[in-house]
């Protein structure tokens, strides 16, 4: 691709038109690879070991909404959040939150301290945008805060960002 390589071309695609359901058809299989197209909104991603079965089937899974992952880089896939895991900071305890905040809400909360978007948080965490947007509603009303900012002032008041 002459202009665009294809993780920013997933990403302004992703952007411009949220609804849009990116297949990744690649013969790249490594981590940084997947996890970039996956952070850049692909829905799904294939390497050009697919038949046209597989290929056929993953566009009509992305269609309705489905992820696909090549079964090649599954093992990859996991093998990175894995390791993802176990260099993320620790989580505050179900006990320590306060307002009503879930573990998943304050685990959102301190992502938006930390500057992340809603695409960025969804990647990370392997969720929709859509379910992201969700939390992130919830967050601000039960933290009363009209905006990021107000979130992110009330994350660090409460030792969550």
């Amino acid at each position: 691709m002459p202009v665009l390589d294809g993780i920013e071309t997933t990403r302004q695609l992703t952007d411009r038109y949220p609804g849009v359901a990116v297949v990744v058809l690649t013969t790249y299989a490594d981590d940084d690879s997947i996890i970039d197209a996956l952070e850049a909104g692909a829905r799904s991603y294939l390497t050009k070991n697919a038949d046209r079965a597989d290929i056929a089937q993953t566009l009509r899974s992305a269609a309705t909404g489905l992820s696909v992952i090549d079964p090649a880089v599954r093992a990859t896939l996991v093998k990175a959040a894995a390791a993802r895991r176990r260099k993320a900071p620790e989580r505050p305890r179900p006990g320590q939150l306060p307002d009503g905040l879930t573990q998943r809400e304050a685990e959102i909360l301190s992502m938006i301290a930390q500057g992340m978007t809603n695409p960025d948080i969804a990647a990370e965490l392997y969720l929709s945008t859509h379910t992201v947007k969700t939390h992130v509603n919830r967050i601000f009303a039960k933290t009363r805060s009209a905006d990021r900012g107000a979130a992110i002032r009330y994350a660090r008041d409460h030792q969550l960002g």
